[in-house]
């Protein structure tokens, strides 16, 4: 996709250096809908004297609003901090590092990319199990049902599996289904992105959903039970020598 030149602006104004940002959630998943706004996710690092200091340091900088007529939620983490993320179950960091939708860059975007190998373990299962009960639990409560949490249910289930059986990171629905062929999953997409009116389910589709649902969970609990990823990241010491290196250099 090409980049709005007011994300970039975003990224401009941003209080630190940046080791990147890049753009997460719906667009990222590939069903953003006409008024959805813009995730920016990314890595600042924080000057030397704020790390060494008495003062607290600002370990993630938090900007939400419309800016220049366009809905931006921007989040981003102290390298320390996200990379100590990066050594976690935490499937969320890893998206935003892999995202191809790419607003800056840096050399050591590529290197962090690299290192985050070492940092996948099958255990990441368990975040994309906690995450799709969650989205469930929210279509559940809606009576008629969006279509909007299910569709968030089905890209983690999903993109849990395929990180289990190849260890790398895809995060985009509509890639994904090229391996999981299901044939509602497309019906799904158009449902969300076509707007409000055509964003909920029949209360007839449920109980297909549910069997779907329960289908998918078990499909990854096989992958994590499978898998050949390993049960502890082996990058705290490449991690801590970019902290060290980007650290004492000042920027990114």
């Amino acid at each position: 996709m090409n980049i709005d030149k007011r994300l970039q602006k975003q990224v401009a104004e941003h209080p630190y250096g940046l080791l990147f940002a890049t753009i997460s959630g719906a667009h990222l998943y590939g069903f953003p809908s006409p008024d959805s706004d813009f995730d920016l996710r990314g890595v600042h690092l924080l000057p030397l004297r704020d790390v060494i200091g008495m003062t607290e340091s600002e370990e993630t900088v938090e900007k939400s609003g419309i800016h220049d007529g366009l809905e931006i939620d921007l989040v981003t983490h102290d390298a320390k901090k996200f990379f100590w993320l990066m050594l976690k179950k935490n499937g969320y960091v890893l998206e935003q590092l892999f995202s191809p939708l790419i607003v800056f860059t840096t050399p050591e975007h590529d290197e962090l990319k690299t290192i985050a190998a070492d940092c996948i373990t099958k255990h990441h299962a368990h975040h994309y199990f906690g995450f799709a009960e969650t989205q469930w639990k929210l279509f559940l409560k809606e009576d008629p049902p969006h279509v909007k949490p299910l569709l968030y249910v089905y890209r983690v289930l999903l993109t849990g599996i395929h990180l289990m059986r190849t260890g790398t990171v895809e995060a985009n629905l509509i890639r994904l289904n090229d391996d999981a062929k299901r044939s509602f999953i497309p019906d799904l997409i158009a449902r969300k992105t076509g707007g409000p009116e055509l964003g909920r389910l029949e209360a007839a589709d449920l109980r297909f959903h549910e069997r779907e649902y329960e289908r998918l969970r078990s499909v990854l609990q096989t992958a994590f039970d499978e898998s050949q990823l390993p049960e502890m990241p082996s990058a705290v010491t490449a991690l801590n020598d970019l902290l060290v290196r980007v650290r004492l250099r000042g920027n990114a």
